[in-house]
């Protein structure tokens, strides 16, 4: 009877063993993060299905299993299902959206605007790279740089970005990389499609640029001026271009609106119309009160990129050369 009793327990116990190990969790293949505001996690992949749990934008989980578009995962809370690939991102675009986030935090702001439509966030220019994030409608954004990519429709043959030396007949298109504080995610950046989204240009400079045949890339205000009444308008700097978009310059214009005390309205103070300018524009401030202005950009025009230097005096605006930025340079740190 004492055999079959220590018999009898060492079976119990390897039964128990192997009773734990077939609990026991498989690892995941790897790691993946959800990828919109909301995810859904179904029992199946059938078209009867029910769900089993609801991830946010960013939650970790391990991916058990991939059959044809559906993925199989599970939760760091240890609950198991299926989700549509799509709706997951990959630990390197995840890794790669937080990188790009955090550098476009340290850029400075060439435009400001908002979402014309529901725009997809992608880690490079391009609608193949990968998504990281779908804005909606409305959202407000700083738009930080801009690049031209070509594309193509089905059918057509491969092109390559602008940047590599795609043929000028190429269909091209401009992207932005652009910075948007969402409530539930906080800063998200990526690159959207130009077209997408609408600037918030301040009155009355879209009349201004109509007038003129130019579309609006960026802008800013250089100061402010009192008029008649002890109210402080702004004058601004405008940077332009003419024609559709895919343009090898991010602007082709400049233009400086003051406003005239005596007529009441903005005149056209400056305006530059041989240059093929590069963003970011970098703007200065003399460190006196109604001191001189100065703004810069690198300019393609003779091939080369080049500085390009105005100085602003009051209302007076004109290019300068290297001795005069250093001697402006000397004056604003009196």
């Amino acid at each position: 009877m004492r055999k079959v009793a220590i018999g009898f327990v060492l079976f119990a116990v390897i039964a128990l063993a192997m009773y734990l190990r077939l609990r026991k969790p498989r690892p995941p293949m790897e790691v993946a993060y959800a990828g919109n505001r909301q995810v859904t996690l179904w029992s199946t992949t059938a078209q009867v299905r029910e769900p089993v749990a609801t991830l946010t934008f960013g939650d970790r989980v391990g991916v058990l299993h991939r059959f044809e578009d559906d993925v199989q995962i599970r939760t760091q809370a240890g609950a198991t299902g299926w989700v549509n690939k799509r709706e997951l991102l990959s630990s390197e675009v995840w890794e790669g959206g937080r990188e790009l986030a955090k550098r476009a935090e340290t850029m400075p702001v060439e435009a400001r605007g908002h979402t014309a439509v529901l725009s997809n966030l992608h880690l490079d220019p391009g609608r193949q790279m990968p998504r990281i994030e779908q804005l909606g409608k409305d959202v407000p954004v700083v738009l930080l740089a801009r690049q031209v990519v070509a594309y193509k429709q089905e059918g057509e043959p491969d092109e390559e970005d602008v940047s590599t030396g795609a043929s000028d007949t190429a269909r091209k298109e401009d992207w932005w990389l652009v910075l948007a504080k969402t409530p539930d995610e906080g800063n998200v950046a990526g690159w959207v499609l130009g077209r997408f989204i609408d600037l918030d240009v301040p009155q009355p400079l879209p009349d201004y640029a109509d007038s003129a045949g130019l579309r609006i890339v960026s802008w800013f205000n250089l100061n402010s001026m009192r008029d008649a009444s002890g109210t402080m308008e702004p004058q601004y700097l405008v940077l332009g271009a003419k024609g559709p978009e895919g343009q090898l310059c991010d602007f082709s214009q400049v233009r400086v609106y003051t406003w005239s005390v005596k007529h009441s309205q903005y005149e056209t103070a400056f305006v530059d119309s041989d240059v093929c300018g590069k963003l970011p524009l970098n703007l200065k401030h003399d460190a006196r009160p109604s001191g001189d202005i100065t703004f810069s950009f690198q300019d393609w025009t003779n091939g080369p990129p080049t500085p390009r230097t105005y100085l602003m005096r009051e209302t007076i605006v004109r290019r300068i050369g290297e001795k005069e930025r250093a001697q402006s340079g000397k004056e604003g740190r009196r």
